[in-house]
């Protein structure tokens, strides 16, 4: 015997379609806001570039340029502003920092995983109460070392403090040297493997996804720095992408065009190396959340 549904139970399939309609609405809404905090930036400042001073004192931020192909603010961007220079400095200071946090970071997580020694856990502390440790309360001890060793007002500086500082990379070595069997290392032993060569031929090799999450995550914390360029390397010949276009801002302070078009300049290579390598980005990201 069946009894009739009660109001409540129609009523709350009537409001089902109703809140799953609002769901989808949301979502896409909240996409959309999303999306826009990002873009709209963006393109303000293409569209900025690509207009004349006349164009920028009649017209809004977003307003379309007259002519799509007018690019001399881009060419004084690039000459006054010694962006290939600067490009070259970031390459430098990017590729050695990466290298050094990638061979640090591995060999320290694997020393600590798979060695027992004194005082492991006070180690391990240190290395957290590091991380929490604001760098800038840090910056005259710093400063004075960095000063001391005589690369003050050169590319290695930032090199070094890249280098020493990044104590997130040793963690996401050690995660994942953790998922790996010890059996491997046992194995290789018996082959007469010593430490290093297990480290080399074994653990590092299966480390790509944890290699790639730390070079998406150091590299772009590289290059996008100021602070650290700016205050080690004073010189305008050592400039990087970022400090450069600080400095370029100087003579051009009202205008925003070729602001704009340095900045333009800045934001390129690094969303060419985005598209180019999004597959390994994702993936190394996804391989790192799940250890």
């Amino acid at each position: 015997m069946t009894t009739a549904p009660g109001p409540a139970a129609a009523s709350r399939r009537q409001n089902s379609p109703l809140r799953g309609r609002a769901a989808v609405v949301l979502k896409y809404l909240s996409l959309t806001l999303a999306s826009a905090v990002v873009l709209v930036p963006l393109a303000a400042v293409l569209l900025t570039s690509l207009r004349t001073s006349k164009e920028m004192a009649d017209d809004s931020a977003l307003s379309l340029p007259d002519d799509w192909l007018n690019l001399h603010n881009y060419a004084v961007a690039f000459t006054d502003g010694h962006m290939l220079r600067a490009l070259g400095n970031t390459t430098f200071i990017l590729v050695f920092s990466v290298l050094g946090t990638v061979l640090i970071g591995s060999m320290t997580a694997y020393a600590i995983d798979r060695f027992h020694f004194p005082l492991k856990k006070l180690v391990m502390a240190l290395f957290l109460v590091a991380s929490l440790v604001p760098s800038v309360t840090t910056q005259v001890a710093t400063y004075q070392i960095v000063n001391g060793m005589g690369v003050m007002d050169t590319r290695w500086a930032p090199v070094l403090l890249y280098m020493g500082t990044d104590i997130v990379s040793i963690y996401i070595f050690l995660q994942f040297i953790r998922s790996i069997p010890i059996s491997l290392d046992e194995a290789a032993r018996l082959d007469g493997a010593n430490s290093f060569t297990i480290y080399r031929r074994v653990i590092l090799p299966l480390l790509k996804p944890a290699i790639a999450t730390v070079v998406i995550v150091k590299g772009v914390a590289v290059y996008n720095d100021f602070y650290i360029p700016f205050l080690y390397m004073p010189s305008d010949d050592l400039g990087t992408i970022s400090t450069s276009l600080f400095r370029f801002k100087g003579p051009y302070g009202a205008h925003w065009e070729v602001i704009s078009a340095g900045a333009a300049l800045v934001i390129v290579p690094s969303l060419v190396v985005f598209l180019a390598l999004q597959r390994f980005i994702y993936n190394g990201f996804a391989a790192g959340a799940t250890k």
